[in-house]
């Protein structure tokens, strides 16, 4: 009987471990679509702000150099944590178990 206790307690604990790394692996992907979809909207805001420029729209060409600066860094840090992310991959594939 106590056997029986103690390998159901096991098993909970097995399965919440899982469900815990289940709601952390949706959370980073969520976190990671955010970012992505956040680079995304500056990079359409500086190509629709280069569009009005060129269409003699808008008055204040700051306001363009700035989007689009803001939009180039997201994209190079985007780039910057993919890198990392594929090297930190790769190095624990070439890890011996």
């Amino acid at each position: 009987m106590i056997e029986s206790v103690g390998s159901v307690t096991q098993s909970v604990q097995t399965v919440s471990k899982q469900q815990r790394a289940a709601h952390v692996a949706d959370a980073f992907k969520q976190a990671l679509a955010d970012a992505i979809r956040q680079v995304n909207d500056q990079q359409l805001q500086a190509e629709a702000l280069h569009t009005r420029l060129a269409a003699g729209e808008v008055n204040n060409l700051h306001d363009v150099v700035i989007a689009q600066e803001k939009a180039s860094l997201s994209l190079q840090l985007a780039l910057q944590v993919r890198n990392k992310a594929v090297e930190a991959y790769q190095e624990m594939m070439r890890m011996q178990i």
